[in-house]
């Protein structure tokens, strides 16, 4: 029996949601403590998370993951052998880069734990010799990429979606990375790990004022500093539907990617409409393209899509990877799932049943402790109500499907979309130029190219 022949079970009374508030205070030096007491169990999260906007490398890009890799190798106090070894004797989890540090301990090991990660975080020891191995990994894992089908269309689609001079749209190059020194590292370092935008969130088995003692001692010597503010373009989306085909003459599969930039943030109306909306089209096994390309007829292992909201420019994307033969049918299909959201309504029945699973999925993790500070930070960095994540349910359900034909227009541009393809050129030209589709031409670092001239394979007399 086929997963959308299945009779679905009636959904059930919304489960109550009661999430604690995290009580909050704020150092000096600008840094956001949130504290959840939660005693049920004798754990404790920390979460540390610097909410810096994002910024371009340019030819130096690179710096910032080689600034990830090297914290958290020791500190200017504490050898990296000493540091990791007393990690070790804990039995703890402590993981550090560029954007914050997180940590999970029992309770009654958590105050030194707290010490260790603010040692790794505000004392870290950069090292040459280090640098000089992380380097090399990413310069060795490029290489080992170099011909890989879907890290040249992950590249790509950012590249074509953002622009190259654009955060999301920037890529690392063996040059690039060449570019980079130590003082580099130090300076990324100095420049971007301030308190400005930093935020602390503990969950779990601790007391309030005994912690904030405990977090005053540890973070009140960190230098107080402002994050450069950059500026860049926002994204353009295309004025008209089109193919941007990237030749791997290697590939037996055909990667596609239907992408369009978006303005959607958490806080807006359309926030739960666009996520539901998504969920139908592309977000889980029953959607309609996953059903139409997977279950139909048989061309992939799973076609998925996604939307993403926050602060800054995201994107919508649809994708999946077929065999070369049926490339061009697969776009035919992509093109009319997304059209069919965008211009039939959903049933009753299927919204009900994407609702109550997409609750379903909220209230499994609604307890664990990275999700209760996850929604604390968010509720700080998105700016959202402070009652969001208790009314999440209440407002899902009361999205209709006229907010999903809405929305589906709005956020699914299938006029402005690019259809992305990578994949080899000499198996899939043909299918594709017969679609009559505007068809553009680019390197796998997507930089344009002219339309190139297949090659006709010699005739045997």
């Amino acid at each position: 029996m086929q997963a959308n022949d299945r009779t679905q079970p009636k959904p059930g009374k919304s489960p109550i949601i009661n999430i604690k508030k995290p009580q909050t205070f704020v150092l000096d030096n600008g840094m956001k403590i949130l504290i959840v007491e939660n005693h049920k169990l004798p754990r404790v999260s920390f979460n540390l998370t610097l909410n810096n906007a994002p910024f371009t490398e340019g030819n130096k890009k690179g710096v910032d993951e080689l600034t990830s890799n090297l914290i958290g190798n020791g500190s200017k106090i504490t050898t990296k052998a000493a540091f990791n070894e007393e990690i070790d004797f804990w039995g703890v989890d402590i993981n550090f880069s560029s954007h914050g540090a997180t940590a999970n301990s029992l309770s009654k090991y958590s105050v030194r734990v707290l010490e260790l990660m603010a040692e790794g975080v505000l004392h870290p020891n950069f090292t040459q010799e280090d640098f000089d191995k992380e380097k090399a990994k990413l310069i060795e894992g490029m290489k080992a990429e170099e011909k890989s089908v879907p890290a040249i269309a992950s590249r790509v689609v950012d590249v074509l979606a953002f622009g190259k001079n654009h955060p999301s749209g920037e890529f690392m190059t063996e040059e690039t990375l060449h570019n980079i020194t130590l003082t580099d590292v130090e300076t990324n370092y100095k420049t971007y790990f301030v308190p400005e935008n930093a935020y602390l969130v503990i969950v779990g088995d601790v007391k309030y004022e005994n912690t904030k003692v405990v977090v005053e001692k540890l973070f009140s010597t960190w230098e107080k500093k402002n994050t450069p503010k950059t500026t860049y373009d926002i994204p353009a989306n295309t004025s008209n539907l089109q193919i941007n085909l990237v030749d791997v003459p290697n590939a037996v599969q055909s990667e596609i990617t239907l992408v369009n930039t978006v303005n959607l943030k958490m806080g807006d109306p359309d926030f739960f409409p666009a996520v539901i909306a998504n969920q139908i089209l592309g977000g889980d096994f029953n959607s309609y393209l996953n059903m139409n390309l997977r279950e139909k007829n048989a061309w992939t292992y799973g076609a998925r899509s996604s939307i993403g909201a926050g602060k800054y420019t995201s994107k919508f994307f649809a994708k999946s990877a077929v065999r070369n033969a049926v490339t061009d049918s697969a776009v035919v299909e992509f093109i009319k799932e997304i059209k069919r959201i965008r211009t039939e309504k959903v049933s009753d029945e299927v919204l009900e049943t994407v609702k109550a699973g997409y609750i379903g999925r909220f209230v499994m993790q609604v307890e664990k402790p990275q999700a209760v500070a996850r929604y604390a930070l968010n509720i700080e960095t998105e700016k959202l109500p402070a009652d969001f994540y208790e009314k999440y349910i209440q407002t899902i359900n009361t999205v209709t499907t006229e907010d999903i034909l809405r929305v589906a227009n709005k956020y699914f541009l299938i006029d402005n979309i690019r259809i992305v393809i990578v994949g080899k050129k000499s198996e899939i030209f043909t299918g594709l130029e017969k679609l009559k589709i505007p068809m553009f031409h680019f390197d796998k670092y997507g930089n344009p190219l002219e339309k190139p001239t297949l090659k006709k394979s010699p005739s045997i007399k």
